[in-house]
């Protein structure tokens, strides 16, 4: 295509072809003025002249027209997969492809838009400029938007120079019930109710079948669900008590009802660390020594301990002429603490305690019942424990998992970790705080007494002393937990005694094992999600090959092999290809993790909606017409005109070029600009002097 035109290239600068063309323009009124007949001649002289000065020339450019680009957005998120949104949306681009294709210089980009990573949502205005970006802004003639309109970054919207019109798939009669997780703890303390804010709530046009009221069934780590009836619309607040320290994850359901879009939002998962409020720990100390401090400094240090600590360093048939009001300020409170309100306590440490007489054989009764009922006994033994003052010979007996002889080691020994040990959750991975020698190698500093004793069978041996001997014996005594330590030496470490050991690691897992700390369970299955990677990690005593099923919100089961990564530690990894709660089940284990948000932003509103869209396809004289009433005709319009209607929408052609060749000529030769205006001065000078002057 050839466009020509006038170029103007003054010889002079303009402002001084002003003031020429004002020098005229006074000439010729002079002339009128003074009654010369030839004035009009000499002015179009004038304008001749000026002309010539401004130098026009003839501009001739070769223009080579561009096609107007269409842009097409496709949104593919998880909400474009409910009900028949996907065929709606493949008809749709099906018939937008081909009526594009039929029109003349013009061509379709498309952007396919899926799933943001982790829980975004659906970015539909980001890609749709970025799509913007690639193109020239001023070939663009329309933008089509295929979706159900949830678009979760309306913050992104672009600056369009031409029509917006949206094809919204989805129904006007669907409706969809949701679970919303309003207000939940992110910690809890155990055993005490804590209330979680829940609302059922009904988006579109629910039938009148749906009701007014729903059951919601509340399960915790997978157990037996207990179901509450909610009122639906209506914020209500749920009791919920933990059972256990840790990670508690809590599945909240609604059941689906017919004809509703989706049942993904009809369920919710929270997860919510179970804490203690106190740890009540009762400390009873007996014959004082070297490193009787050291429990006492050990749980003072934790802030979230009560410790309540008796030494008792004088039976009462003592006679030795002290008057009794100087023994003590205050009488040991022994029926209190071993009768009423033994229960009360997380765990019981007799450190080097023999029997004296102060506590009767039906306290240490007490103290056997408190283990069996689910209570934690932890005894650091000394010389006495062999004696026939022993805790052994006591009440107490059948649940100590040791069987001392009278024999008490006096020689220097450097504490082991057994086989078992490398695999058990308290002596696991001990040897990274083993100092360095005088030798350059790792070790431990040495303990000089160990009282001899065999283990029971079943019990768990995972530190040993001379000659291999038990020196750190664990067992699970009907509900409860006794550990024994064969040695009354662990404070020669805090000393640094020949670099000394991880004695507050050791004593710190220890007594945290015994109050069941869920992160140091010997046989224990647990899982963590990072976005929608999943760790699950199984730990074991025993060796042996490992599969984990794993069942996902969708219903389906996959298993997965268990690869050992440490001692008593197995790994397997997994991508969860949905958001939800996640089911794992490995010999006799259960436990559940749940990947992403509690509700997933794709299922928060499911309801196919123009109304976030409304904005930008009015500001840019577009619509949002429902594919359910058919795929409609792509008409051009002109620009500035509306770009719908009813059953069309419409696009506007830019026109854009591309210039190939410019080509510049004058408009007339210099010599012809001359001639012309000296045969207008002449005739001029004629007509003058053939006519007599006006008086």
């Amino acid at each position: 295509m050839t466009v020509a035109g006038i170029l103007f290239d003054p010889f002079l600068p303009w402002p001084v072809l002003a003031a020429l063309a004002g020098l005229a323009l006074m000439g010729v009124a002079l002339a009128l003025w003074r009654g010369l007949s030839g004035w009009g001649l000499r002015g179009l002289t004038l304008v001749v002249i000026l002309i010539a000065l401004a130098n026009p020339s003839l501009q001739h450019e070769l223009r080579t027209p561009l096609s107007n680009i269409v842009l097409l957005a496709v949104d593919q998120s998880a909400s474009q997969r409910l009900s028949d949104r996907a065929a709606q949306t493949e008809a749709a681009v099906k018939s937008v492809e081909a009526q594009v294709a039929a029109m003349p210089n013009t061509v379709l980009r498309k952007v396919t838009v899926g799933d943001a990573a982790g829980d975004g949502g659906t970015l539909l205005m980001g890609a749709l400029k970025r799509a913007m970006a690639e193109v020239p802004r001023d070939r663009i003639a329309g933008a089509i938007l295929v979706t159900d309109g949830q678009v979760h970054d309306m913050a992104a919207t672009p600056d369009m120079p031409a029509p917006v019109n949206v094809l919204l798939t989805g129904h006007a009669k669907d409706w969809d019930r949701r679970l919303v997780i309003s207000a939940a703890p992110a910690f809890a303390i155990i055993g005490e109710p804590v209330k979680l804010r829940l609302r059922i709530e009904d988006q579109g046009n629910p039938p009148p079948a749906a009701g007014h009221e729903a059951q919601v069934a509340v399960s915790v780590d997978g157990g037996a669900a207990q179901t509450f009836s909610v009122p639906v619309g209506r914020d209500l607040e749920l009791p919920v008590t933990l059972r256990h320290g840790g990670l508690n994850v809590l599945e909240f359901q609604t059941p689906a009802q017919p004809g509703e879009l989706t049942d993904r939002n009809n369920s919710a998962v929270v997860q919510i660390n179970g804490v203690r409020d106190r740890l009540r720990v009762l400390l009873v100390s007996g014959e004082p020594y070297a490193g009787e401090r050291v429990w006492r400094n050990l749980l003072k240090s934790d802030a979230s301990v009560d410790l309540v600590h008796f030494t008792i360093l004088r039976p009462p048939q003592k006679e030795d002429g002290v008057p009794v009001n100087q023994l003590a300020l205050i009488a040991f409170p022994s029926h209190e603490l071993f009768v009423q309100k033994i229960d009360k306590f997380d765990l019981i440490i007799f450190d080097r305690y023999r029997r004296r007489g102060i506590l009767p054989t039906e306290y240490l009764d007490n103290v056997r019942k408190y283990v069996e009922k689910g209570g934690a006994v932890l005894i650091e033994a000394g010389p006495e424990f062999g004696s026939a003052d022993s805790l052994y010979r006591s009440p107490l007996a059948p649940v100590i998992p040791v069987k001392p002889s009278s024999r008490v080691i006096e020689q220097g020994f450097r504490p082991a970790i057994t086989t078992l040990g490398e695999r058990h959750p308290v002596t696991e991975g001990l040897e990274a705080y083993a100092p360095k020698g005088k030798d350059g190698k790792p070790g431990w500093g040495r303990w000089f007494r160990q009282i001899d004793m065999t283990a029971d069978p079943g019990s768990e041996v995972v530190m040993s002393g001379v000659e291999g001997k038990p020196l750190l014996v664990l067992a699970h005594e009907a509900k409860g937990r006794v550990a024994v330590l064969a040695s009354d030496q662990a404070w020669l470490w805090s000393r640094d005694f020949e670099g000394g050991g991880p004695q507050l690691e050791l004593l710190r897992r220890l007594a945290h094992w015994m109050m069941k700390e869920p992160t140091l369970e010997e046989e224990a299955l647990s899982a963590s999600a990072s976005g929608q990677e999943v760790t699950i990690t199984r730990r074991s005593l025993t060796e042996a090959k490992r599969e984990v099923t794993v069942t996902g919100p969708d219903g389906k089961a996959v298993t997965l092999p268990m690869k050992e990564v440490a001692p008593g530690r197995y790994v397997a990894q997994f991508h969860a290809p949905t958001i939800g709660l996640y089911r794992l089940v490995q010999d006799k284990l259960k436990a559940v993790v749940g990947v992403g948000p509690s509700a997933p932003k794709e299922f928060e509103e499911t309801i196919a909606t123009a109304s976030k869209l409304a904005p930008l396809v009015a500001a840019h004289k577009g619509g949002a017409l429902r594919l359910e009433d058919g795929v409609p005709e792509i008409r051009q319009v002109r620009a500035g005109a509306q770009a719908v209607g009813r059953g069309w929408v419409g696009i506007t052609p830019r026109n854009a070029y591309v210039s190939t060749d410019v080509r510049v000529e004058p408009l007339l030769p210099g010599w012809a600009v001359l001639v012309i205006a000296a045969l207008l001065a002449l005739a001029a000078w004629l007509i003058e002097g053939r006519r007599p002057t006006r008086a």
